[in-house]
């Protein structure tokens, strides 16, 4: 498999080429979609975790691009209450129909990595704390 922008359609009025970025976006999307995914982590090679909004949704999420399949690794933050395994499974669920609806590849694996959990009402919980103190 390859990581380069790879011939995916022949038309009788040229080629249709699908970069592996556009997957790694769409993966992205599909991911925090998913009741209980709090953000994508940082990456793999820094192992810093860092929660991200949507403007950058290929990050955490890594894609290897074959001619008909692809791959891919996403790297997750976890809210807390929520049953890990089950988050993993919708995410792989989710990222698996929708690149395969959107591009027609066929996604021959999906590798969810979940490098922390989040306490979100703990942190909501504080900033209203600490407004009703300000007043």
């Amino acid at each position: 498999m390859s990581t380069l922008p790879t011939e995916f359609e022949r038309t009788d009025i040229g080629e249709i080429q699908i970069a592996p970025e556009v997957i790694e976006v769409i993966a992205g999307l599909a991911t925090v979609e998913v009741k209980g995914v709090a953000g994508m982590s940082g990456g793999f090679a820094g192992g810093i975790a860092e929660l991200l909004g949507r403007k950058n949704l290929s990050k955490g999420v890594k894609v290897e691009v074959g001619q008909r399949e692809a791959a891919v690794d996403v790297s997750v933050i976890i809210e807390y209450g929520f049953r890990l395994p089950e988050v993993a499974t919708e995410i792989q669920h989710n990222v698996k129909r929708s690149i395969e609806q959107m591009t027609g590849l066929s996604v021959v694996e999906v590798n969810v990595h979940i490098h922390d959990v989040i306490f979100k009402n703990a942190d909501k919980h504080d900033d209203s704390e600490s407004n009703n103190r300000v007043k």
